[in-house]
C-alpha cells in the first residue's frame, strides 16, 4: 500500500492574530492536491490553535507543537494532551530538536510523551535527527536509531505515528541535506524499523524530512523513494508552502 504524502507546517514561536488570519486565509484559497494525494497539517503556537482550527479549510488539520508527558495538574506553563483532545486537535509534534537541545528533552522523555499522547488518541509527528558534530563523527544512524528505539520501546501501535527526520544542522540554517543524504537516512531508518519493530510497520510508517525545505528543493527531495513528505519550518509561513504541498504529485504522478 502506498504511503500517503504528508506535509506539516511548523510555525514555531511566530505570529500575531492578524498574521495568523492572513496565513490561514491564503491557505484556504490555495489550490492543492486532494486529500487522497496529500495530508496537510499546520502547527501554530498554542495560543492560536482555536483560531486556526475555527478558520482552517476542512481538508487541512491543526497540530500542537508540544504537549506534557502525562495527565495535567500542577505543571505550570505546560499544556496537557487532554486539553488538546478537548479542543478537538488531532495532531501534535513531539521531540523537536529545538526542545531536545534547548530544554534538554531526553530520548526517554520524548518516548514517554509519544506513548502518552497516542494513548489519548492523538496522532504524533515524532522528530528525530543528529547534530553536525554527530554527522561529522559518522554516528548519524546510531543517533537516530537510539532516538527511534526510545519511541519503539514505549509504542506498540504505529498507525498514528509519522516519523520526522530533521538533521539539526539543517534546521533554519539554509543548509539542506542533499536528496541522497536524506534518502540514505530514511532508508536506514525504515530498515531499522523492519528489523526491530515489524516489516509491515516499516512499510506503512511515513518518514518525512525536515530541515530548510523550500519551494526550490522540495520536488527533488519528494522524488526519493523513502521520503514520504516534509515537516516545514520557516517556509510554512510563506506562500511557497503551497508549492511544497504540491510536490506530493511527484509521488502520485
Amino acid at each position: 500500500m502506498a504511503r500517503k504524502f504528508f506535509v506539516g507546517g511548523n510555525w514555531k514561536c511566530n505570529g500575531t492574530n492578524e498574521e495568523v488570519k492572513k496565513i490561514v486565509s491564503f491557505l484556504n484559497e490555495a489550490e492543492v492536491p486532494s486529500e487522497d494525494v496529500v495530508e496537510v497539517v499546520v502547527s501554530p503556537p498554542f495560543v492560536f490553535l482555536p483560531l486556526v482550527k475555527s478558520l482552517l479549510r476542512p481538508d487541512f488539520h491543526a497540530a500542537a507543537q508540544n504537549c506534557w508527558v502525562k495527565k495535567g495538574g500542577a505543571f505550570t506553563g505546560e499544556i496537557s494532551a487532554e486539553m488538546l483532545v478537548n479542543l478537538g486537535i488531532q495532531w501534535v509534534i513531539l521531540g523537536h530538536s529545538e526542545r531536545r537541545q534547548l530544554l534538554n528533552e531526553s530520548n526517554d522523555f520524548v518516548g514517554d510523551k509519544v506513548a502518552y499522547a497516542l494513548s489519548l488518541g492523538l496522532k504524533v509527528i515524532a522528530c528525530i535527527g543528529e547534530t553536525l558534530e554527530q554527522r561529522e563523527s559518522g554516528s548519524t544512524i546510531e543517533v537516530v536509531a537510539a532516538q527511534t528505539k526510545a519511541i519503539a520501546d514505549k509504542v506498540s501501535n504505529w498507525d498514528n505515528v509519522v516519523l520526522a527526520y530533521e538533521p539539526v544542522w539543517a534546521i533554519g540554517t539554509g543548509k539542506v541535506a542533499t536528496p541522497a543524504q536524506a534518502q540514505d537516512v530514511h532508508y536506514e531508518l525504515r530498515k531499522w524499523i523492519e528489523s526491530n519493530v515489524d516489516a509491515e510497520v516499516a512499510s506503512k510508517t511515513r518518514i518525512i524530512y525536515g530541515g530548510s525545505v523550500n519551494g526550490a528543493n522540495c520536488k527533488e527531495l519528494a522524488a526519493q523513494p523513502d521520503i514520504d513528505g516534509f515537516l516545514v519550518g520557516g517556509a510554512s509561513l510563506k506562500p511557497e508552502f503551497v508549492d511544497i504541498i504540491k510536490s506530493a504529485t511527484v509521488k502520485s504522478g
